[in-house]
């Protein structure tokens, strides 16, 4: 994979809003504001590298706040006379006038300093050498308040995927000047986000590893990781690594991978991945404003908001704190495409315009220009139903008003409110050399991370003998499930490790008509399977992530473990469906499904076929909501 279509593919998704492109427009940053790119040091001397834009008009009797995005995917176009040709979180905001500002984070492009993947925060910081994202983002916004001219001293900081990581890690500066944060897409944990679900790891990542674990060696505006890309000579993911072999054969490329290296030998949720966790350094006592911003079918970073607002909620409830989840995949909300879909699913149009303007926009401009109180005028929880594709708001998420259904999994493969009497088994054959793919778009599986599967057909899954199937009768009535969802096995194998896969699944109904958006018209939505939510458990992390443990081979076990939360109408005339099964390649890599100590380190030989077995007093645990919520006007 060449280096500049793995980097342009990352600005896309990462920094689309500073490079967007508006066809037939002048360019109305460079009208509007002037460029100045400046040195900001650090505590500890390191000095990095910023760009401030500044709109033209400011004055002493005309201020405006500061808009800063902190970044390792680089701010350019560099040099001072060139802009991008869109500034700031949106065309909405840009017109309304900001003061932007862009950083290259420690040890990234332009900046100095030594980079660390998810730098460890501080909480006690001893003298200037102890510095972590809280304690840059405090000196910048320092610098800027004291240094920009014509600025009124309020900050707001946004940023989407790992700048949504800088984001979410800048609420920790304590800065007085730092009044609206909306961490959007964040990275809160790579042990669960990211490279990880739960500690297993996304191999569809692997070719992202030059860009996160190669030092530069100087200050740069060229990408400097590209010796280490992989040049796989072929467009099939599936293919490339399953020939691949196992994880440690990966070390032919990644040998001198620091990232690569530091994941090969932490297998385990041990100190080296805690201590890069940032919501357990939530306090009480958090000062600016919070509004986290996430999509339904993001595939890199679906758990990160959801963990962010849930343990700023819980940790310091006077925190006015915010949630917003739309219909999209990765950052997509951050760029109109008109008909807004996802796969081969249509939501509606111009939902990212609807949430650019009236929540985004309205939440900076209300803490950075307005009286900054509590009284917003936006909800606790603006939420998008991906069933009735409409938004909704919520005073509380979860809401309050949810009551839990469990829905056990049946022997007969039916989905049922109630376990049979004598519950049975439905058992598969778990062959690690034949498995079972995420997604049929092959075109996907050679990318940055994949992106379609997150509400792609399952039929191609459902069908495969290793694939499990259980589903419920026609509905008679709509049923929309709204918060929490809780994956509570009862399962055995031949082996002594598992991988456990859970999908959630809308059915529709033999009639349902194509939209007229199909991006793919060789599919069909005529039984069409939407996943709707899915997660990966390994069995030996089912009592501690810190301690994994061998299954007892043949001996019925408990995996318990917890899917993202969803906002989903079924519609009547629909049917729900639940999907197990054991691979889930190559968006998971293969466990050998023998215990080993180290997945990264086993060899060719580990991986054997196993005979799974699920229980039929295994249940899905959701919550269900009423069925009277009325639509956002």
């Amino acid at each position: 994979m060449k280096t500049t279509a793995l980097l342009s593919w990352l600005l896309m998704l990462c920094c689309a809003p500073l490079f967007a492109q508006t066809a037939n427009q002048p360019n109305y940053a460079q009208e509007h504001y002037t460029k100045e790119e400046v040195y900001v040091t650090m505590r500890d001397g390191v000095k990095l590298f910023t760009v401030i834009y500044t709109p033209k008009d400011a004055a002493a009797g005309k201020k405006y706040p500061i808009m800063m995005q902190r970044t390792c995917y680089s701010v350019a176009p560099y040099g001072a006379n060139k802009f991008p040709a869109r500034l700031g979180p949106s065309e909405t905001m840009m017109k309304q006038g900001y003061i932007f500002v862009y950083q290259d984070v420690r040890g990234r492009w332009k900046s100095e300093g030594t980079w660390t993947n998810m730098t460890p925060v501080i909480d006690k910081k001893k003298s200037k050498k102890d510095v972590d994202e809280g304690s840059d983002t405090f000196d910048t916004i320092d610098w800027l308040v004291k240094k920009v001219a014509n600025n009124n001293g309020r900050v707001g900081q946004w940023g989407i995927s790992y700048p949504g990581f800088y984001t979410a890690a800048g609420i920790l500066s304590d800065h007085p000047a730092l009044k609206a944060s909306s961490p959007q897409a964040p990275v809160s944990d790579f042990f669960f986000d990211d490279f990880h679900h739960n500690g297993a790891f996304l191999e569809s990542y692997i070719f992202t590893y030059p860009v996160f674990g190669v030092q530069k060696q100087d200050t740069t505006s060229k990408a400097w990781y590209s010796a280490q890309n992989i040049k796989a000579n072929t467009k099939d993911g599936y293919q490339f690594l399953l020939d691949l072999g196992p994880l440690k054969n990966a070390d032919k490329y990644y040998a001198n991978n620091f990232f690569w290296q530091e994941t090969v030998n932490h297998p385990n949720y041990d100190e080296f991945w805690q201590k890069r966790g940032l919501p357990e350094h939530y306090t009480s006592g958090i000062k600016p404003a919070v509004m986290t911003v996430g999509g339904w079918f993001d595939a890199e970073d679906l758990r990160g908001p959801l963990a962010i607002y849930k343990t700023i909620e819980k940790k310091s409830p006077s925190t006015y704190n915010t949630l917003v989840m739309g219909p999209f995949g990765h950052g997509r909300w951050s760029r109109e495409t008109g008909h807004t879909l996802h796969s081969n699913v249509y939501f509606g149009d111009s939902i990212a315009t609807f949430y650019q303007r009236n929540i985004e926009a309205r939440f900076f401009a209300h803490f950075l220009k307005g009286s900054g109180d509590k009284n917003s005028g936006l909800p606790e929880a603006y939420m998008f139903d991906t069933g009735k594709k409409q938004w909704e708001t919520f005073p509380k998420w979860p809401a309050t008003e949810a009551t839990h259904l469990k829905m056990y999994l049946s022997a007969d493969g039916k989905l049922e409110k109630q376990p049979a009497a004598t519950p049975g088994t439905k058992s598969f054959v778990s062959d690690p050399l034949k498995p079972v793919p995420y997604t049929e778009d092959l075109t996907t599986t050679m990318g940055f991370t994949p992106f379609n599967y997150m509400s792609e057909d399952q039929r191609f899954a459902g069908r495969r003998p290793d694939v499990l199937v259980y589903q419920t009768d026609v509905l008679t009535d709509d049923v929309t499930l709204g918060g929490e969802i809780m994956a509570n096995l009862k399962v055995a194998t031949s082996g002594t490790d598992a991988d456990w896969v859970v999908k959630l699944i809308d059915v529709y109904p033999p009639d349902e008509p194509n939209h007229d958006y199909m991006p793919n018209k060789n599919v069909i939505l005529s039984n069409y399977q939407q996943m709707v939510r899915s997660e990966v458990m390994p069995a030996r992390f089912r009592n501690s992530f810190e301690k994994p443990e061998p299954m007892v081979a043949n001996q019925k076990t408990d995996v318990n473990f917890r899917l993202q939360d969803v906002l989903h109408t079924f519609k009547k005339g629909h049917r729900i469906m639940v999907q197990v099964q054991s691979t889930w390649f190559p968006f998971i890599a293969r466990n050998p499904q023998k215990f080993v100590e180290n997945p990264y380190k086993a060899n060719e030989s580990d991986y054997i076929q196993a005979t799974h077995t699920v229980h039929g007093d295994s249940f899905i645990d959701v919550e269900v909501l009423p069925a009277s919520k009325q639509p956002v006007p």
